[in-house]
Formats: C-alpha cells, structure tokens, sequence
C-alpha cells in the first residue's frame, strides 16, 4: 500500500502529464476496487469533508472503547485492591500465593491472544469485542464465590484468556481506522482508561471496600468483583450497537464514507485487510511472516521492558499504604498517581505525533521513569517517595501505548500480520507480570528495594532499546517472505517502471527517524 500511496504524490507533483497519469491510474485500479481507485485518484489529504469524517468516527469508537477499557482494566486489577480489603485474609493468601493469582492470568492471556486477533482480521469488531466483553463480565461477577486460593486462581486464568483478545483487538482496530499522524494520540486517549481506571478503581474500590463490607453477609473485596462486573456486562450490551466495524464494512457509514474512510488509510500506507479478499495472507503465512520477522521481536523485547516496569499498577495500593495511611485511605491515594500519569501520557502523545516521532518520546519517558525509581529507592522518606511514584509512573504509562503504536506503524502490511504481530508484542510482553508480580515481597517493605531496583532496570534497558532500533532496522531491512513477495510482486513491477528517480523509503521507522 506504500507504493500506492507513493505513486499518488507522484501523480500530485507531475499533473502535467496525461499519459502519465492515466497510466498510473491505471495501475492503482488493478490492485483496489474501482470505487476505491476513481477516490484515491481524487485523493486530497485534509479536506473539510475528511476532516468531518475523522470527527464522526471519533465519535464512534473512542467514547466507547474508551470506557470499556476502564471496565477491562479495573477488572483485571482489582484483585489488587480486593486483597487490602480482606481477600488475602479469607483466602489465605501469602506473598506466593498472590502472586500465582496475578501471574497466571497472563498464562491465559498469552495462550488466547494470537488466536483472537486472527479471529478478528476475519470477523465484526462490533460482534467480537462486546461478545468477549461480556463473557470476562459475567466472569468477574463469578469470582466473588471463590471460597479458596485454587477456585481464584481457576477464575483468573479463565478471565486471562477471554481478556487477551481485547487490547490488542482495539489496537488493531484503531490503526485500521486512522493515519499515522492521527494514531498517537488516539492511542494515547484509549490507553487513558488504563490509567484513569487505578484512579477510578481505586476511588470505588475505597467506596464499595468501605460502605458496602458485610452488607447482606457478603464481604466488601467480594461486592467489588460484583459490582464492578455487571457494569461490565452492561457496558457490553450497549457496545454493541455503537462500535464501528472495519472501514469498508461498517454500517454506521454512508457509502460515501466508507470509501472515504478506505481511501485516506490506503493513502497512508496501512492495509485495512477486509474487503480485497483475493490479495491478502491467510493464516497460516500470515502468522510465519509475522514469526519469522526479526523486528517483531525487538518491539516485544522493548515492550518487555514498559510491561514488567508496569507490573507496579498492581501493587500501588500497597505501597501507598506502606507510606502510613490505612487501607481506606490508601485507595484514594493511589488517585493522584494516576492523574499525574494520564497528564503525561496525553503531553508526550501530542508531542510525538506533532513531530511524528516515536523513538525519542519513548527513550526520554522511560529514562525519566527510571530516574525517579531510582531516587525512590534511595530515599525513604514518604512525602518524596509518594512525589516520585507519581513520575515512575507517568515515565511507564507514557511510554507504553507509543510502543505499540510504533510496532503497528513499523509492521503494518499486510493487515492480518499486523494483527498477529501486535498480539504477540502484546501477550509475551505481558508475561512480564508472571516474574513482575514476584518483585515487591511484603518481607522487602516499605523500603521495596528489591521492587524499585528491578523496575529502574527494566526502564533503563528500555530505554537504550528504544534509542538503538530505527538503527538496527535501518542496517538490516526486513524483505519479506516468500508469500510477502508475492502478495508485493505485481505492485511493484507495475511502479517500477514509472517511479521517478527521487524514491522515498518504504521503511516506516526509517521514515519517522529520518
């Protein structure tokens, strides 16, 4: 699709000649569908009519995503506030034990993942996403019966799998949706439910934990899982009739629309994977293109790092009431680290797209994160470790959605590699809260050296990754497989002939860093 959207500048920069011109319209019309091409041949970036559009589609995905990645988020750790509030006493739960409960909900997440968002690329994010949402609901609501350490452990895998197709789903979704110079800060707004989600969690949790414990003979870290799950399961129903579905697919678009919406992410560079069936990977070359390419790995192994320094969303409870509050209290300290964060995340994601740039933003958000956790397990003292927790975690959650959002720009063709890769980024990145959850022992508070000195570790590898990729991808460039080659072949030898002598790269990441 780069090529495509190359050979259109050129038709913008050499209008003069016809024959140039009708060639080369000619050429995009045999690799989109007719409709597509008489639009792309029209193609003019930023119009009022686009930016409409952009407004409306806006409208539709991110108010509702954005809300169903709160319930997402505060299903999956509320598990950190419902042992303040009595869990760890009434099932018995030692540091071991809870940290098995963490941890092997991320065993479910990364067998499910990959497998979900193949499902995806080939079916309705409108039926998918509300579907696995209900089910992770009802699941939560389930998991206030556990009367034991192995019936909890059995709910928190089964929620890991039914999880593990959602974040990357909506990732996928999004970047099928939007530009390049659009996906940053996007991602960034969704990625802000995670992070408003520690505040909001921890402010209900404080409230359901602190009002409603005993109520009907049922304890408070119980009534949390209940009550935060049926609005799960409400959020899913209305879901439904909201989300969008692809951009050549949905029905909450104009026909008009539609091709719009098709034709400006084809000019972008980005595969929408849906509605040219013939001219796409199917699963099994899609998952070998996407296992088989080295960059996949480096973007896991950066996103390795972010994902085990944020193994602390789940233990900022603790720590805030280790700086002397009681439990109560202690949830509604946990607010204004995530305000700080959600801050951050949203400056550093303006900044990155204005200036279309990833590996800096990411470089200087972990370096910073990695300053403050060193200066946190330096100091003791509990005003400055509470100002400090605060810049760990904007440094951590700043960085985390530019991550992926860099690996879906780097990796975007064809459309159902993309989805695999940002899967697996995804899920084996998240195994990182297998080993995270092990690194803040109750036996190492409050200091938590042992918490501050790995989580500094992680972010300053991290850090140093994110500076050195473009290089390493810049000296060995990724050719494809086999079946890559071929879905590019008839593209690139119709352009070839007609390219002129000052080429662009076609290298996503050598673009943004150049």
């Amino acid at each position: 699709m780069s090529d495509t959207k190359e050979d259109l500048q050129h038709l913008d920069t050499n209008s003069g000649d016809s024959s140039q011109i009708d060639r080369r319209t000619s050429d995009i019309a045999d690799n989109v569908e007719p409709t597509e091409a008489e639009l792309l041949a029209s193609y003019v970036p930023g119009t009022e009519e686009e930016k409409k559009l952009v407004r409306k589609i806006d409208l539709y995905l991110l108010p509702i995503l954005w809300v169903m990645y709160i319930l997402n988020y505060v299903d999956r750790t509320n598990i950190g506030n419902a042992r303040i509030a009595g869990m760890e006493e009434d099932l018995e739960l030692n540091d071991d034990r809870f940290a098995w409960v963490l941890s092997i909900f991320f065993f479910g997440y990364l067998i499910c993942e990959v497998p979900s968002n193949m499902i995806l690329s080939r079916s309705k994010p409108s039926l998918f996403l509300p579907g696995i949402m209900l089910v992770w609901g009802i699941v939560s609501c389930v998991m206030a019966l556990s009367k034991s350490y192995g019936v909890m452990l059995v709910f928190r895998f089964v929620l890991g799998c039914i999880e593990a197709g959602f974040f990357p789903g909506v990732l996928f979704l999004l970047s099928s949706w939007y530009t390049t110079a659009e996906s940053g800060r996007r991602f960034a707004a969704f990625y802000t439910a995670a992070v408003i989600s520690g505040a909001f969690g921890g402010l209900i949790a404080g409230a359901i934990t602190g009002n409603l414990h005993d109520a009907r003979g049922i304890a408070g870290w119980r009534w949390l899982f209940i009550i935060e799950g049926a609005a799960t399961v409400f959020t899913a129903i209305v879901a439904k009739f909201i989300l969008l579905d692809f951009p050549s697919t949905s029905n909450h678009l104009t026909p008009r629309e539609r091709q719009l919406a098709t034709a400006r992410i084809l000019y972008d560079g980005i595969a929408t994977g849906q509605k040219d069936r013939k001219n796409r990977l199917n699963h099994k070359e899609a998952f070998f293109a996407t296992v088989l390419d080295y960059r996949v790995y480096l973007f896991l192994l950066l996103f390795v790092m972010v994902a085990g320094a944020g193994t602390i969303s789940y233990f900022i409870p603790t720590i805030t009431k280790t700086l002397g509050f009681s439990s109560v209290h202690a949830q509604y300290m946990t607010i204004p680290v995530y305000v700080v964060a959600a801050i951050s995340l949203n400056l550093v994601a303006w900044s990155a797209d204005k200036r279309m740039d990833r590996r800096w933003h990411i470089t200087g958000s972990m370096f910073v994160g990695f300053v403050a956790a060193i200066i946190t397990l330096a100091v003791l003292k509990p005003a400055v470790r509470y100002v400090f927790l605060c810049l760990v975690a904007s440094g951590i959650y700043s960085a985390l959605p530019l991550v992926l959002v860099w690996t879906s720009e780097t990796i975007n063709l064809p459309a159902e590699k993309r989805a695999i890769a940002l899967a697996m980024v995804n899920a084996f990145g998240n195994l990182a809260s297998v080993y995270g959850s092990r690194i803040w022992p109750s036996w190492d508070g409050p200091g938590y050296r042992i918490g501050w000195g790995v989580t500094a570790g992680f972010l300053i590898f991290g850090s140093v990754l994110a500076a050195i990729i473009p290089v390493v991808i810049k000296k060995f460039p990724w050719k494809g497989t086999k079946a890559e080659q071929e879905l590019e072949a008839p593209k690139r030898a119709q352009t070839e002939a007609s390219r002129m002598p000052a080429t662009r790269s076609t290298e996503p990441v050598a673009e943004m860093e150049a």
